[in-house]
């Protein structure tokens, strides 16, 4: 028999965030995997951020977490997406070298003291009348802790499928978890299927770039490349390009007359996948007057298509992701509808593209501090709650790891709310909405994008970071000494004059036209107050400064929408509330109330299915105090 404080169970991108914020908390942790070889697996794409999901990974870099930073340390390509645009919607993506992402993060668990890795599949959770205890594996060994955390990603009863065959698996090359499904339906949890799938990986030596369109990674100026973490000193690393090609109407035609043949269009998949990221046949099939989509070819390490292998560095790999075409359908149909795109006329596969079905949890189970409703010290996060995504994934580990903390020392869960963070948008629509497809992080999803910026997050988040004991000293006096600095060039963009196309005028009104950016201010002789700052700083000041400037009057009239949204957070639901007795309510509202068991009014408006006017009753009823408890 083991004991620990918390259990960890699984080691992707959820596990890996859960385990190693607990160790730092002073926490002794087991953490258990089915292959220690794959700890912090890419099994989709090599690539981390991207709309939204940028926001997360840095919200997870400003809270304490450790994806921001093990990207930085990995890129081949940095790219900002939406830089056209304004700064809600702007987001960086970076492919990773997939082999140095895992190799980076096993290392730092293995640095970790207060870590334990076990190669064991757990299959129960040991309860005592409705409190965790502990977790019993396959072999029949008991691990105990007051504390479990399941990311058990695509494994739970994890079925693989190609064309009309099917094996057990999670993903490819690991077997599928058994017994842990049946242990939480014992304990009265709602399981459901769902599915997911990815692309073939392909040889590159085999594709031929020349009929592709090249798709460099961002210019890097002054040696200073758009990077993930907050921290300063992240490594320049040499970047190469992906690459994108589309399908034709042969792709088309050998989908459409193989359909037959496809495990989804047969039904043997009856779980739903994600809709924002479907096959390639679904997107065939939906979107029929769509005579070509686009397929980016992404390297999965270094690869250089016009150096001999010789002359590569020692990381380097071959094997290339194709976004975008993921699949379910036999082996020699995928070979068929590869060859049909260009530039891929010779292809040869690596790993063929598959479907999987696997086990998950209705998030409606959880609180908004991810801990099971029914089983007190059991937290969930990542796929098995129904999400898709390794940031949407690593933002719930992170804070399954914190809360499972704050559980042990009897202080009162961390529960960010819609307007401080994406990552309190996630979980709020998580456990509040019924989810019948794999959710993923949108910039749509939030009501309050313009100032949950993904450059900002620091400033929103670090402080907190701080306090719950998971950033540093230094890397808080660096953020105040960013704001002071923000400040001070603020105050002297208002004060200094320059001119302009022969006026006179104050650089801040000028920094407020949209033609106008600060190289344009230093071209008509500004001098700023930031001039002499270490460059990365200078530049993370300057993005601040222009960003505040320029959408001022957006950014102030989102706080107002704040501020009246956090009169509904306010009036706070009693616990003990009986919604049957209340007859001013409909049926369909009632139901839904007593299901998910909202902590206040404006969380009862976000559950699906409830109707306003009912929200507005019950209101009334709060704040008159009549009300059945």
């Amino acid at each position: 028999m083991y004991k620990f404080d918390v259990i960890v169970v699984g080691s992707g991108h959820a596990g890996c965030e859960s385990a190693i914020s607990c160790a730092r908390l002073g926490a002794k942790v087991l953490l258990t995997t089915l292959n220690i070889e794959n700890i912090a697996l890419m099994p989709c794409n090599p690539a981390i951020g991207g709309p939204a999901k940028s926001n997360l990974v840095r919200e997870i870099d400003a809270l304490g977490g450790v994806m921001a930073e093990a990207t930085d340390a990995t890129y081949v390509q940095l790219k900002m997406l939406n830089s056209s645009k304004g700064p809600a919607v702007r987001a960086l993506r970076a492919q990773s070298d997939k082999k140095e992402y895992m190799q980076w993060m096993r290392n730092l668990i293995e640095k970790e003291e207060n870590i334990t890795l076990r190669q064991t599949s757990v299959t129960e959770i040991i309860t005592e009348n409705g409190v965790t205890k502990g977790v019993k594996d396959e072999l029949g060994v008991e691990y105990l802790a007051p504390a479990v955390i399941l990311t058990t990603g695509t494994s739970l009863e994890g079925k693989i499928y190609i064309g009309l065959q099917s094996f057990d698996a999670g993903r490819l090359g690991e077997r599928s978890a058994y017994g842990l499904s049946e242990s939480l339906v014992s304990l009265g949890l709602q399981i459901k299927k769902l599915k997911t799938g990815t692309p073939a990986r392909v040889d590159g030596r085999t594709i031929d770039y020349s009929k592709m369109t090249i798709q460099p990674p961002d210019p890097v100026i002054d040696e200073c490349p758009n990077f993930f973490s907050f921290k300063p000193n992240r490594p320049i690393r040499e970047q190469i390009p992906c690459y994108l090609t589309r399908t034709t109407e042969q792709t088309h035609e050998i989908i459409r007359n193989n359909l037959d043949k496809s495990p989804m269009y047969r039904g043997l998949i009856t779980g739903k996948g994600p809709r924002y990221c479907p096959s390639i046949e679904d997107k065939v099939v939906r979107f029929a007057h769509n005579p070509s989509h686009h397929i980016f070819i992404e390297p999965e390490g270094y690869f250089w298509p016009d150096k001999p292998r010789t002359q590569w560095s020692s990381r380097g790999t071959y094997e290339a992701y194709i976004q975008g075409f993921s699949s379910s359908l036999p082996i020699e149909v995928q070979t068929a509808m590869l060859k049909s795109l260009p530039g891929l006329e010779n292809v040869s596969i690596i790993k063929p593209a598959y479907a999987v079905e696997y086990d998950s949890v209705s998030a409606l189970e959880l609180t908004h501090s991810l801990m099971c409703k029914k089983v007190k010290g059991l937290f969930l996060a990542g796929q098995i709650n129904g999400t898709s995504g390794y940031e949407e994934a690593a933002a719930q580990g992170l804070m399954a790891g914190i809360n499972a903390i704050l559980y042990l020392q009897n202080k009162e869960p961390l529960e960010l709310e819609r307007s401080s963070s994406y990552i309190g948008t996630l979980i709020d629509d998580l456990v509040t909405k019924e989810l019948d497809e794999p959710y993923r992080m949108l910039t749509s999803r939030s009501e309050y994008r313009l100032i949950l910026r993904q450059d900002n997050a620091d400033m929103r988040l670090m402080e907190l970071g701080h306090k719950l004991g998971l950033i540093k000293e230094e890397q808080i006096n660096r953020l105040n000494l960013k704001k002071q600095k923000i400040l001070h060039e603020t105050q002297n963009l208002n004060l200094e004059k320059i001119k302009y196309n022969g006026i006179s005028f104050k650089a801040a009104q000028l920094l407020k036209r949209p033609d106008i950016d600060y190289k344009e201010l230093f071209n008509s002789g500004y001098k700023s107050t930031v001039e002499d700052e270490e460059k990365f700083f200078r530049k993370e000041i300057l993005e601040q400064v222009e960003i505040q400037i320029k959408y001022d009057g957006y950014i102030k009239r989102q706080e107002e929408q704040v501020q009246s949204a956090d009169k509904m957070e306010k009036i706070k639901i009693p616990e003990n509330i009986d919604y049957e007795s209340i007859k001013q309510i409909s049926t369909e509202t009632k139901e839904k109330l007593i299901k998910v068991r909202p902590k206040n009014l404006a969380q009862a408006l976000r559950i699906g299915g409830v109707k306003p006017a009912d929200i507005s009753c019950l209101m009334v009823l709060i704040e008159s105090k009549k009300i059945n408890c």
